[in-house]
């Protein structure tokens, strides 16, 4: 199966799923945080679908990779911020299990789908 646009991608649907839960777990975050924490977990879990989404619209597998490896990172500081978020007991009980099981499944699809990209790049050279 080609896939003809972003949405398509699996590795992207779910990295929706986890903006909003992100923003849904950051909204009973303290207002003080409101330009700190919060704004920067939002900005990280954006991050990750916007690359996909702008790898998948690049012209070459090579820039493609490059932005799933940008999602990639990006996924790890929002993991750090999750973390630190629930040391600060900023987070609530019910969207920790859910938040963290979803950052690994993003993790899972943006490793294989770039797996795959660099295979099927790797067989055209030789």
């Amino acid at each position: 199966m080609t896939v003809r646009h972003y949405t398509d991608l699996v590795a992207w649907q779910k990295a929706m799923d986890l903006v909003e839960r992100v923003y849904e777990a950051t909204e009973s975050f303290p207002a003080k945080e409101r330009y700190g924490l919060t704004n920067q977990l939002r900005r990280a879990a954006v991050s990750i679908p916007s690359n996909i989404a702008e790898g998948q619209g690049r012209n070459t597998t090579r820039d493609f990779i490059r932005c799933l490896s940008i999602a990639c990172g990006s996924l790890q500081e929002l993991e750090t911020q999750l973390i630190i978020a629930r040391r600060l007991s900023y987070l609530e009980e019910p969207f920790l299990p859910g938040l963290f099981e979803l950052t690994k499944e993003v993790a899972r699809l943006l490793n294989g789908l770039r797996k795959s990209l660099v295979s099927r790049s790797e067989s055209r050279e030789n």
